[in-house]
Parts: structure tokens; C-alpha cells; sequence
């Protein structure tokens, strides 16, 4: 005798299938304000979840098996302690995070640990329903065949409306915990639907349930890492004033510093490759008042030390308006002093023809610029919308003793321009440091090899050796729109 008719068993499988997709896409959302956004953290959510649904459904198929076991009320049970784990995912995350990346301080081991920490249990019980659930449609009235069919058809449905939901709904209007919470309140009512369609939903399993509804709440109103949650990022303002009279602070998105800006330094730069950036932006530009086109805006240092000199004409693309709303109320950027594209650079670029005195590359995903900015094609595009006599600046991150990143983008780059030159701090970097640079491209070479400029305090920044840049130029890969491995050359160390 069937418990429940096929359509009900089919919808209840898309929505735990839909429930378990969104703590997927969540997962890489709550681990970047710890270990950024970059291929290695999505490549351990995705190996992470598919281990957990793969150990949750060979679970479950063995349960299905065991003589005496009522389907429906063990699935009512695997959806409760997948309420119970992603209710708490959040709090696991805040405790593992410490001592794993501690413990494990090799990006690719630390991340996928940590993953597993906090998302591997959710995984698994939610994996538990599809053999039981399937073993149920199977004793009905409907042919084998179909019900089987529904019930996978009914799984792939499920993940990929829990995709969308995930990406354009949940995150983008309820941030990572009350999506949780959300997710939780789902399997607390998959759960409730399968014990009274077992005929157990006793004080017991109710109480439980009501349990886990007032835990899901009470998560959701915990404090997360973020002070803003953008559709992209995560964002905080962070307060690092000496003297409270002087007013400084750093813009942090997700685990990284973007920017640090003070309140009466305008044309101040307090890091190194804000301060390389501003200062060649200067010595390239070939005229009084050249026209540029930033390429990310981070806290908007650049542009409105630009405007505090009396530039007119700045440009900004910056994908998540978040971040200028943030440089804005806290960064003391003027929006008025500046055209702000809320959209990709790349895009930016390929849709308007303007020419550009300068332009300025200062984007990043974890320590690794996009991938579609350090290719052969991007750099044509860039070429096209430069002026003749305009300059190309980009930030890019590597290690001294490797500088593979660094010898691929001279590589790309010198298929374009002429001129192609490497600045950093001048100073011997330690053995295996990561070291900030800066890459100067156009039509001639910087008017000096070194120059002296506060970042905050005053630092001397040169021109690497054209011998040395040639030498990592000749090792350096060619990057194109159809190879591009930036993640993997500038990271991680062995």
C-alpha cells in the first residue's frame, strides 16, 4: 500500500533538492569574509556538498533496506537534522575558522577544511530522503519506470531552481543567514509533511521541530562578519585611526583590505599600490588634466585624490554599487566628482568608444585579478581605448621568488605595447614574500626610474631592472580569453 501519491513525493524531492542548492551557493558566500572568493574556495564548496549529498544518499539507500524501517518517518528525521546542521552552519564556520586556517595555513587544505567544517553535515542529511522517498514512489500505484524517472527528473528541477533562487533572490535580499534560516524553515516543514504522512508526528517529533524553528531564528539574528552584504561581497568599514582626531579607516572586502583612507589626507595613498597607481598615474599622463578610466573603485582613494587636484574628467567601473554607496557614507568620496558605471570594466569598455589619457586596473577576486582582465583580448580593448599617448597601469599581487603572474602579464602585454615596465618598492623582498607591483604599459617609458611618495610614510618606489623583467617576461605564459590561469600562478605556495 503507498504511503503518499507520486506528485507529492516528486515536489517534496525538488524542494529538499532545491533547499540543499542554496546552502551550496550560500557556503561560498559565508567563507569569503575568511578566505576570500577565488576558484579554490568554489572548488571546495562543490567537492565538500557533492561528498556530503554522495555519503547522504548511500545512507539513505541503507536505511531504505533495513526490515522494519518506515520510509517516510526516517526521511521526517534526516530532514531534521539537516534543519538542526544548517541552522548552525554559521556558528560552526565562527568557531572552525580560527583554528583550522590556523592549523592549516596552506590556502587549499585550510579552505576546504574549514568547508567541510561547517557545510559537510548539512550535505549529508539532506542527501538521506532521495532513496527513501524514491523507495516510496516505487510501491505505488504508477508504473516503476515513471516514478522513477519523476523522482531524478524532480532532483535536477529541484537544483536548479535552487540555484536561481539562491543567486537572484535569497542572498541578494535576505543575506547568507536569514537564507539559512530560511533553508531551515523548509526542512522543518519537509520534516513536519513526512511524520504525519508516517502517521508519527507525536509530541516528540514536535517538539523537536518547534525546537529547531526558534534555533533557526535565533542564528538569523547573530551577528555575521559583514556590515553590508552586497549582491557580490562582503563589506565592513573598519575604524584604524591613530589619533581619533584624524579619522582613517580601511574598506575590507571579504577577507582582504581594498583601501584605507583618511578623512583631512585626501591625496594621501596608504598602501603601496594605491600610492605606485597615483603617483605614475601623474608622471604618465600626457597632459594637465588627463581623462581616466579607473577599472574597480575599492574605497575610491584614486578618484578622489584625482578630484582633490582638480581632475575633471574620471571615470570609474565598479560592478557592485554597494562598495561606491560604502566609499560614499564612509570613505569621504564625492559621487558628483565622478562617473561611476555600475557595471564590468570589460563591458564598460567594449560598449563606449572613449579614449582615455589613463587607465587604471586595480580589480581583484581574493589576491588574483578577474580572469577576463589579463588576457591578450582585454588588453587589445584596453590599447583600442587609450589615447596615443596614454599609459595602462595595473596592481597585481605574486611571490618574489616565483613571479610567475607577474612574467605572464609582461609576456601578454608586450604583444600590445611597447614599452612594458614592472614598479615596486625598492627594497629586497624577503624569501617567498608576496610582493604588491604595479605594471606601467603604453607608447614610452616613465620619465624616471624611482620616485619618493607617502604610503603614509614616505617610501621609495623604482622601476624593476629591464633584464630581470625580460628574464620572468620569457618564462611568463600567453594569457587569452581561452587560457588564462591566473589563480594558479599567482597562487598558492607549495
Amino acid at each position: 500500500m503507498h504511503i503518499a501519491p507520486l506528485w507529492l513525493l516528486v515536489a517534496l524531492q525538488a524542494t529538499v533538492s532545491a533547499a540543499s542548492m542554496v546552502v551550496e551557493i550560500v557556503a561560498g558566500r559565508m567563507l569569503a569574509p575568511y578566505v576570500g572568493m577565488s576558484l579554490y574556495t568554489w572548488t571546495s564548496v562543490i567537492a565538500v556538498v557533492l561528498a556530503g549529498f554522495s555519503a547522504g544518499h548511500w545512507w539513505g539507500g541503507r536505511l531504505a533496506d533495513r526490515p522494519g524501517t518506515n520510509p517516510m518517518a526516517a526521511t521526517g528525521w534526516a530532514l531534521a537534522a539537516a534543519a538542526l546542521t544548517t541552522a548552525l552552519a554559521g556558528f560552526a564556520l565562527r568557531a572552525a575558522a580560527g583554528p583550522v586556517l590556523t592549523a592549516l595555513p596552506q590556502p587549499v587544505w585550510g579552505i576546504t577544511a574549514l568547508t567541510f567544517a561547517a557545510f559537510f553535515l548539512p550535505s549529508l542529511f539532506a542527501g538521506i530522503p532521495a532513496p527513501l522517498l524514491t523507495q516510496v514512489s516505487l510501491s505505488g500505484p504508477s508504473r516503476q519506470g515513471q516514478a522513477l524517472g519523476a523522482m531524478f527528473a524532480s532532483g535536477a528541477i529541484g537544483a536548479i531552481l535552487g540555484t536561481l533562487l539562491a543567486g537572484f533572490v535569497f542572498i541578494s535580499w535576505l543575506g547568507s543567514l536569514w537564507t539559512l534560516a530560511t533553508v531551515t524553515g523548509v526542512y522543518i516543514g519537509g520534516a513536519a509533511l513526512c511524520f504525519v504522512l508516517a502517521k508519527r508526528l507525536a509530541k516528540l517529533q514536535a517538539a523537536t521541530l518547534l525546537g529547531l524553528a526558534v534555533l533557526a531564528i535565533a542564528t538569523s539574528l547573530s551577528p555575521g562578519p559583514c556590515k553590508i552584504e552586497s549582491r557580490y561581497f562582503c563589506l565592513q568599514s573598519v575604524d584604524i585611526s591613530a589619533d581619533p582626531a584624524h579619522t582613517t579607516r580601511a574598506m575590507v572586502i571579504d577577507h582582504m583590505v581594498h583601501g584605507i583612507s583618511a578623512e583631512d589626507a585626501p591625496d594621501v595613498m596608504f598602501t603601496d599600490h594605491a600610492a605606485m597607481l597615483d603617483a605614475l598615474a601623474r608622471l604618465r599622463a600626457p597632459t594637465a588634466n588627463p581623462s581616466s578610466f579607473l577599472i574597480g573603485g575599492g574605497n575610491y582613494a584614486l578618484p578622489r585624490a584625482f578630484a582633490f587636484r582638480g581632475r575633471t574628467d574620471i571615470t570609474v567601473a565598479e560592478i557592485d554599487p554597494a562598495v561606491t554607496l560604502l566609499a560614499a557614507s564612509d570613505f569621504w568620496f564625492d559621487p558628483t566628482t565622478t562617473q561611476v558605471l555600475d557595471m564590468d570594466a570589460r563591458r564598460a569598455l567594449l560598449i563606449n568608444d572613449t579614449r582615455y589619457d589613463i587607465i587604471v586596473g586595480d580589480a581583484f577576486t581574493d589576491t588574483a585579478v578577474p580572469q577576463h582582465l589579463v588576457t591578450l583580448e582585454f588588453f587589445q580593448l584596453i590599447k583600442a581605448r587609450l589615447s596615443p599617448e596614454g599609459s595602462y597601469l595595473m596592481n597585481v599581487i605574486d611571490y618574489a621568488d616565483r613571479m610567475k603572474a607577474v612574467g605572464s602579464l609582461v609576456a601578454t602585454l608586450r604583444e600590445v605595447f611597447p614599452v612594458v615596465e614592472v614598479w615596486s618598492e625598492a627594497r629586497r623582498p624577503a624569501q617567498g614574500e608576496r610582493v604588491v607591483m604595479v605594471i606601467a604599459a603604453g607608447v614610452a617609458e616613465t620619465a624616471a626610474n624611482s620616485f619618493v611618495v607617502p604610503a603614509p610614510d614616505r617610501t621609495t618606489f623604482a622601476a624593476l631592472g629591464p633584464a630581470f623583467v625580460d628574464q620572468i617576461a620569457a618564462a611568463g605564459l600567453r594569457l587569452t580569453d581561452d587560457y588564462a590561469p591566473i589563480d594558479r600562478l599567482v597562487g598558492p605556495r607549495d
